[in-house]
């Protein structure tokens, strides 16, 4: 499925790896437990308010900080679509790719879009349209081996698919 349909939810700038999940919780790896706490130092209502199929809208370098995989697990595992910034540390965009998140890089959709938008994100295309505003954006598609990788839940489903 390359077509995503959820509520925007809005972070800014710099949200470290800390803030999606904070390291009282890395004792754990089932992304269960991990869904419960995600984003929850960097809004605390986050998890009550979140319905699956959501999505995270964030500004420049998110997730920045430590090389945890258990961030990207966490956004995941709550049942984020997407995640939407201006821009993405190096190593997150990688752990995301790998566990098969889709990532977006479009910094107009950021600055546009609002808390509570219902849009809609296309990743074969890379355009995101916000359904409240009536307005289109894009962002860089992933080539098809990406989009592959990510539609077999990660690196190593897709590995084992081939």
């Amino acid at each position: 499925m390359n077509k995503f349909k959820g509520i925007a939810h809005k972070f800014g700038d710099n949200i470290d790896t800390d803030l999606i999940i904070p390291a009282r919780y890395l004792n754990t790896h089932e992304w269960e437990e991990l869904a419960q706490h995600v984003m929850e130092d960097a809004d605390k209502t986050f998890v009550k308010r979140f319905k699956k199929g959501g999505f995270i809208v964030g500004g420049e370098n998110f997730g920045c900080g430590s090389s945890r995989e258990h961030a990207p697990i966490a956004i995941k595992a709550a049942g984020v679509s997407a995640v939407i910034a201006k821009s993405f540390a190096r190593i997150f965009y990688r752990n995301a790719i790998n566990i098969g998140l889709p990532i977006l890089e479009s910094p107009e959709a950021v600055d546009k879009i609002k808390e509570g938008q219902e849009i809609e994100v296309d990743l074969a295309t890379g355009t995101i349209y916000d359904l409240t505003s009536d307005k289109f954006y894009k962002a860089q598609p992933f080539p098809e081996f990406m989009q592959k990788i990510i539609a077999a839940g990660g690196l190593i489903n897709y590995l084992k698919n081939r």
